[in-house]
């Protein structure tokens, strides 16, 4: 069956105080979903209302973003909390969304775990379960935006959770389906023509491709821009672009 619609999100909100990161009202013009920064990694609750109140003038749907509590990391260093530990800084920062969502009239759809904490929840299945048990904990009918083919991605499924997998326009993938770390040279892909020839193939073929050229096939959601490259804004919209070219509208998941 031919793809006729697909999700197109990023992570917004991550600044924190005077400190932007990313053009957060630019990329809520092309995407359809934005993941918002909870405060562990980024984001405040100033930043947080301000963001959930534009998303909600563009009809942007939104989720909340938790991540481990490393603003000097920006949340892309594993720390070593226990599983029950990470269930609780899941629910306390999904609770803050939530929390502002409301204040700027506005409702979370979903979590999506971010950088460290959403590739550990993929590759290592105790943590995708404890992820999956905090979402659950706090509201059953959120959606659980995961990693395709990644551990959290089951683990929600097995609970009963809605799930919607998703795939990165500009990150390169390992044979595994696993993130090429960040540290290895082609990691991240900045040539916008090249991120969209790449993501509508990938969501044509119901597959992603993997460094070598090798497809594994997987349901395909959402597709996730980051906002925090300085080429974000062009990748995003060309992203998009190729994606309504090759008929596939880009609306919510949820």
């Amino acid at each position: 069956m031919a793809v006729t619609r697909v999700d197109l999100n990023s992570d917004m909100g991550e600044g924190f105080g005077a400190y932007q990161s990313g053009d957060d009202e630019a990329i809520l013009g092309i995407v359809s979903s934005a993941n918002v920064a909870c405060g562990f990694h980024a984001g405040d609750p100033e930043i947080m209302a301000r963001v959930f109140a534009m998303a909600k003038e563009r009809g942007v749907a939104i989720g909340a973003h938790p991540g481990f509590p490393d603003l000097w990391g920006f949340g892309r260093r594993n720390i070593p909390f226990s599983t029950g530990e990470i269930e609780r800084l899941v629910a306390y920062q999904v609770g803050a969304a939530q929390a502002m969502a409301a204040y700027a009239g506005y409702k979370i759809t979903y979590v999506k775990p971010h950088g460290a904490l959403g590739n550990l929840g993929s590759q290592n299945r105790e943590v995708g379960e404890a992820v999956t048990r905090a979402i659950k904990a706090v509201d059953p009918t959120l959606v659980s935006l995961s990693i395709a083919l990644g551990h959290q991605e089951r683990a929600a499924r097995e609970v009963g959770l809605t799930v919607a997998s998703e795939i990165f326009a500009d990150r390169a993938y390992e044979e595994d389906g696993t993130l090429v770390n960040r540290k290895k040279p082609g990691a991240v892909i900045h040539d916008p023509d090249a991120a969209a020839a790449r993501v509508a193939q990938m969501v044509a073929e119901g597959a992603i491709e993997t460094i070598s050229g090798k497809k594994l096939e997987t349901p395909i959601d959402s597709i996730c821009v980051h906002s925090d490259t300085p080429d974000a804004v062009a990748l995003a919209q060309r992203v998009k672009d190729g994606l309504e070219a090759a008929g596939i509208a880009v609306k919510p998941f949820a």
